[in-house]
């Protein structure tokens, strides 16, 4: 049987907004933590940021988590509908409370019981199938034999952020609010047909004359941009694969399609001219060399340089 292609993992503008890399950013995580569950902090220091790399395990890549009033949060974003979040989750949290159990030096052997962080799993949905405001995903959903005990289970609350979904707890949460308007500007531009590059870039203008998260568009116009190429990119090959991938024999159709996805998403950002050939290299996912090949194609003398 073919060996299937790995899919292509890049930072949505989800995980950059939620970061929690600097000040801003924690805010940011803490608002949509207070709107998910009606609490009112404001000290970011009781934020511990927890997210999973993707260095080894890079099928466990997570969007978000975080340590905070006793619990372990996992904020994912989706944008495509996926049942098997349960079972993803369940993997997730496997390594985060592997990480708690080394940090504290726990004996999991031992006769004490080990207290741990309660679990929180929610997804963000944006995707373009028709989805309900809130939906639950169950692991024994995915039993091959039917279990309604209860005995094992692992629940995804999937929650539908589109246009016209879950509007109060976008009101609760400004960056949210300003992170949905923002997508569904680029997916009402894309409607119109523009090219992928132009309706991201109206969509970005949009954000930064609309002062959107503080600055955050314009400061990180370049970053962003590479950002929802890449992510639109992906999930136009990630559509092909779902379409085609049934039949047997499409690995190297598949091999050249991710190929493609990471062609397009370099002439793209070449043609922005906002960032520098080993930015988009690390954006597109292509070696520099690469990209300084396509350069020549597609810029001017100076941009190549």
């Amino acid at each position: 049987m073919a060996r299937r292609p790995k899919r292509i993992y890049k930072d949505t503008l989800f995980r950059t907004i939620y970061s929690g890399k600097d000040e801003r950013s924690k805010r940011w995580i803490l608002s949509l933590y207070n709107a998910l569950t009606g609490k009112n902090y404001t000290d970011t220091s009781l934020l511990e940021i927890t997210t999973l790399e993707d260095v080894i395990y890079i099928t466990m890549k997570n969007d978000l988590s975080f340590l905070i009033d006793s619990q372990m949060n996992l904020f994912e974003h989706q944008s495509s509908v996926n049942p098997n979040m349960p079972l993803r989750g369940l993997m997730y949290f496997s390594k985060l409370y592997q990480k708690e159990i080394e940090k504290h030096d726990a004996d999991i052997y031992g006769k004490t019981l080990v207290k741990i962080p309660s679990p929180r799993f929610v997804v963000f949905y944006n995707g373009n199938e028709e989805q309900e405001d809130v939906v639950k995903y169950k692991l024994s959903d995915a039993f091959e034999l039917p279990d309604d005990s209860g005995e094992f289970e692992w629940t995804a609350t999937v929650i539908n952020i589109n246009k016209n979904h879950n509007e109060e707890l976008q009101k609760k949460c400004k960056s949210l609010y300003h992170y949905c308007v923002f997508v569904n500007r680029v997916k009402e531009n894309l409607e119109k047909k523009m090219p992928l590059t132009e309706a991201v870039d109206e969509a970005v203008d949009f954000a930064i004359n609309s002062k959107f998260l503080d600055g955050f568009f314009k400061e990180q116009r370049g970053a962003i941009m590479g950002d929802l190429l890449t992510e639109f990119d992906q999930e136009a090959y990630d559509r092909h694969r779902r379409a085609e991938g049934r039949a047997e024999g499409l690995a190297e159709g598949l091999v050249k399609g991710e190929r493609n996805a990471k062609l397009e998403t370099a002439r793209n950002l070449l043609a922005m001219n906002l960032l520098t050939i080993e930015q988009i290299a690390q954006a597109s996912g292509l070696p520099v060399t690469e990209v300084q090949e396509i350069a020549k194609e597609v810029c001017t003398p100076q941009a190549v340089n």
